[in-house]
């Protein structure tokens, strides 16, 4: 192990110490934002440290396997010990290299997923609602809560676009690299002739701030309209104007919300998701920066990018930025997503490790 790695994580052992010992203060709820980021800081740390003392002990099994080598009679044995901490001190080194990569701050964020309607009318709107499925089936399977923030259906059942809240640990981490263009092969249910046709719809995902304030909206930047909730008729019409619609006025960011029967729910959902969004076209302002010095394969944060095809005759999904296609489209539809987000995710630790590379 290179000696400026093994300093690192040397000190990242003493800060573990020194927030175990914050964290066990009487008084460290009291400022819940600083215990929120104690308590952030410590779930990243832990595991690596964890990790790092396993390599040490890996290390210590060496030693002393190399003390017992000197008896004749258990040579072979500490031969086979050494050998095996080795092995296993290798396996752990590249663990740990992974694991000391820069990290998103934003990984361990609840996210907003944005799903648009695009090209191919009733279609893409069908195919918007298979996509909301998909994550909401994934989501479940991670035991993350899924509320929807908002909603414009279509007229054959599926979305113009939706809008939902997933909460649960490393939510983002998980879902950042599905925004952009999503497209779909298939042959729709309107269609008589038998023919494929293609539509797309765009994703979207932004980390949640951790409060509003986190992200300065100045109230004379925002115009806030009321009105009356759309609805199916009947009993449910909304008599009042329940619904609220916020203009960020220097980004021209819209955010409608009608979903609740409470205008005052309303305005602050809106509010949320208004504040993931203007938080989120600052990332990804960040992230073109560093793509200008750096072409980054995965992350751009560019929506009009397709990223992706399903194509339902062949029943495969290929992911174009890695080149990854798999035939369990299926499954896939059903939110089995793991192996292409671990292959997303795989990708993007190989870049970063790249261009450190490229930096030493």
């Amino acid at each position: 192990m290179k000696a400026s790695m093994q300093a690192k994580l040397d000190q990242l052992t003493q800060r573990l110490v020194e927030l175990d010992g914050l964290l066990s203060q009487g008084d460290v709820t009291r400022d819940l934002d600083n215990y929120r980021k104690l308590t952030r800081e410590h779930a990243e740390l832990a595991p690596v440290v964890a990790q790092y003392q396993q390599y040490r002990q890996a290390q210590n099994d060496v030693a002393a396997a190399q003390e017992m080598a000197s008896d004749p009679e258990m040579r072979e044995f500490a031969e086979d010990e050494a050998a095996n901490a080795r092995a296993r001190m290798d396996d752990m080194e590249g663990t740990l290299q992974r694991m000391l990569l820069p990290r998103d701050p934003n990984d361990d964020r609840n996210i907003y997923l944005e799903i648009r309607a695009g090209t191919g009318g009733d279609e893409s709107a069908l195919f918007a609602g298979d996509l909301l499925r998909m994550y909401t089936r994934y989501a479940e399977r991670q035991r993350w809560q899924v509320e929807i923030m908002s909603a414009s259906e279509s007229d054959l059942g599926g979305y113009k676009e939706v809008i939902v809240r997933l909460i649960g640990q490393g939510a983002y981490s998980r879902l950042k690299f599905e925004s952009g263009g999503h497209r779909v092969q298939r042959v729709p249910a309107t269609e008589t002739q038998g023919r494929i046709h293609t539509s797309a719809c765009t994703v979207a995902v932004m980390p949640e701030a951790d409060d509003v304030a986190e992200v300065e909206i100045n109230p004379a930047d925002i115009r806030i309209d009321t009105f009356r909730a759309s609805g199916a008729g009947g009993q449910h019409v909304n008599k009042t104007d329940s619904a609220v619609r916020i203009t960020h006025l220097p980004t021209g960011i819209v955010v409608e919300c009608q979903d609740d029967r409470s205008q005052h729910r309303n305005k602050d959902k809106a509010l949320k998701v208004l504040a993931a969004r203007i938080k989120d076209a600052q990332l990804r302002a960040q992230q073109a920066k560093e793509a200008a010095t750096r072409k980054s394969l995965i992350g751009s944060g560019d929506r009009s990018e397709r990223i992706r095809t399903y194509n339902f005759p062949q029943g495969r999904m290929t992911d174009h930025r890695i080149n990854l296609t798999l035939y369990k489209l299926e499954y896939i539809m059903d939110g089995d997503l793991d192996e292409m987000i671990n292959a997303l995710v795989t990708e993007h630790q190989a870049e970063l490790l790249a261009s450190l590379g490229e930096a030493a």
